[in-house]
């Protein structure tokens, strides 16, 4: 293959943050490219935003090279090959060292060797991710290019490197749906066909739950989700991923949308919106990504219950204070963000987030233990319904509060 000579990608890769301190640092240190989504978003005038870097030689020797020139720490991974140099002022390096790879069976992660900067390219999952700029001083600038992606990057195409590319990596399936929304770009005729095709071979089963949890909630953080998620559909990767998942792009799109207003995580809101139509069915697939209990349960809340909600409050919107604080207190934000996009009124779930949810009494069950009343159930009681009252405007201050919790307790203990 042959470099091809873009005399302006030298000033721009000067450009970027920080270039001033890290290319003086790589002299004398084996070849090295910025390689992947950097050079594709270099390419294009776009921000770039992580600095992907590989070295033809051993990522995690340059890397700890390096932290001795900028001062800085390394975090090693030598079964892959790579490393992540961190330096004060908030400047992250990923190095990888240049390799081949393969699959010994669809799906499996892959076997690595060191290779050259040609092959390492080779391994990448789109054209427009395969290319790299040389970073070492005789040759910095220099685009390689062997697979045409600055020309699928001008005709804002995504297209494979090799036909059995969805099959060694199932996953690719989703990043080229994803890239697809992010860039504005499409398929090319002979990737689509190759992905309709591994979707229908239901190619996903063949990859860990882990995997495609990672790869699913990136795809589901975009910003224009609808049209990924109709093309995710388009393709039958829906029931490729499983067979009761059957994606609705305007209902995920909409909890996506509401997640800001209510402190939802905008991924973990679609997908609770992709699960609700069939949550039973869906249980163990949704435990098999991997997303640690804390989102896994969020995802689950929020799908059994988001229906429930926007039906009571659709039936009662002007539900008195305690009862929606009851209604709502103990869901997880996705829960809310998925009631609005089923169609719940906008308005009870402002006033609870805004008003309500924070409100709590200026009393403690210390306060009536110290005024005689013995710990009991009877004083968790009459601390929630002095709660209630107070939400619904029946008492207000300290004292108030503590006179009413009192004789609702004595109450209850005669």
């Amino acid at each position: 293959m042959t470099a091809v000579a873009l005399p302006e990608l030298r000033s721009r890769i000067e450009a970027l943050p920080a270039m001033d301190r890290v290319l003086p640092a790589l002299d004398g240190l084996p070849p090295t490219y910025l390689v992947g989504g950097a050079v594709r978003d270099l390419l294009r005038g776009a921000v770039v935003k992580d600095l992907d870097l590989a070295v033809v030689g051993s990522a995690d020797a340059s890397a700890r090279e390096l932290a001795q020139r900028l001062g800085g720490e390394v975090e090693g991974h030598e079964r892959f090959g790579t490393a992540t140099l961190r330096v004060a002022g908030d400047l992250s390096l990923d190095l990888a060292t240049a390799r081949r790879e393969r699959y010994r069976r669809p799906g499996a992660l892959p076997e690595v060797e060191p290779a050259s900067i040609e092959q390492d390219l080779g391994r990448r999952d789109f054209t427009v991710n395969a290319m790299a700029v040389a970073l070492s001083a005789d040759e910095r600038g220099r685009l390689h290019d062997p697979y045409r992606g600055a020309e699928d990057l001008e005709a804002g195409a995504i297209r494979v490197l090799h036909r059995h590319s969805f099959v060694d990596d199932p996953t690719r399936l989703l990043r080229a749906v994803r890239y697809e929304a992010r860039l504005g770009f499409t398929m090319d005729r002979d990737t689509e066909a190759l992905g309709r095709t591994a979707a229908a071979d239901r190619a996903p089963e063949t990859v860990s739950g882990t995997r495609i949890g990672t790869e699913l909630l990136q795809l589901l953080a975009e910003e224009r989700l609808r049209p990924a998620l109709a093309r995710l559909a388009g393709l039958g990767l829906d029931r490729a991923l499983h067979p009761a998942l059957a994606v609705d792009a305007d209902l995920a799109g909409a909890a996506a949308d509401a997640a800001p207003a209510t402190g939802a995580d905008r991924a973990l809101a679609a997908l609770a919106a992709l699960l609700a139509g069939a949550l039973d069915a869906l249980t163990g697939w949704l435990a098999s990504l991997d997303l640690g209990a804390p989102r896994r349960d969020r995802v689950a809340g929020a799908a059994r219950s988001a229906g429930p909600i926007a039906a009571a409050l659709n039936a009662n919107p002007r539900l008195p204070d305690s009862e929606l604080r009851r209604l709502l207190a103990l869901e997880p934000p996705e829960a809310l963000a998925l009631a609005l996009a089923l169609g719940a009124p906008a308005e009870p779930v402002s006033r609870y987030l805004r008003d309500l949810r924070a409100v709590g009494l200026d009393i403690g069950g210390d306060d009536l233990v110290a005024a005689g009343i013995e710990p009991s159930p009877a004083l968790g009681r009459a601390l929630a319904e002095t709660l209630r009252r107070k939400l619904d405007g029946e008492v207000s201050g300290r004292e108030e509060e503590l006179r009413l919790a009192l004789a609702l307790a004595r109450d209850e203990a005669r």
